[in-house]
């Protein structure tokens, strides 16, 4: 089974790493990954995020430590959708904040004579104060990458 999955990996943190490892979860021990890093334009509201060269790196450094590096294909993407339209997949794997856009991805996909895919949604990943952990709020010093809160308000 080919999968994809998609985001702005920055600061990798327990979210992502379900993320990857429901992917290749989903693919079996066969199937392949493709892994898009968001290179087009990224919100201001994101804050400052590190080039995409480090977080390729970041995410090859984790993939190597899983055994998974084999299997995956890690591709710069300039929007929401990548490759995901036009692409020959069987399954896309998504967080919560991420539904929509797996619904329109497959909405445009029948639009072009191409199956849905699979819509695998993992759960958010949530930090010690029961919010989802995420990389705006690592990169606020509010948790670690772990969920841990770094600063009490």
């Amino acid at each position: 089974m080919k999968v994809c999955i998609g985001g702005t990996f920055d600061t990798l943190h327990k979210g992502h790493e379900l993320l990857i490892n429901k992917a290749f979860q989903t693919a079996g021990k066969q199937g392949s990954i493709f892994i898009g890093i968001t290179t087009g334009e990224i919100p201001k509201t994101k804050g400052n995020i590190k080039s995409f060269e480090e977080r390729k790196k970041t995410i090859e450094q984790y993939l190597l430590k899983k055994g998974y590096i084999d299997r995956a294909t890690i591709k710069p993407i300039k929007d929401k959708y990548g490759p995901s339209i036009r692409g020959e997949f069987d399954a896309i794997v998504i967080s919560p904040e991420t539904k929509c856009t797996a619904e329109e991805i497959n909405n445009k996909r029948r639009q072009n004579g191409k199956k849905p895919l699979k819509i695998v949604q993992i759960p958010f990943v949530l930090a010690n104060d029961g919010a989802p952990i995420s990389s705006s709020r690592i990169r606020k010093k509010e948790i670690d990458e772990n969920g841990r809160i770094l600063k009490i308000d």
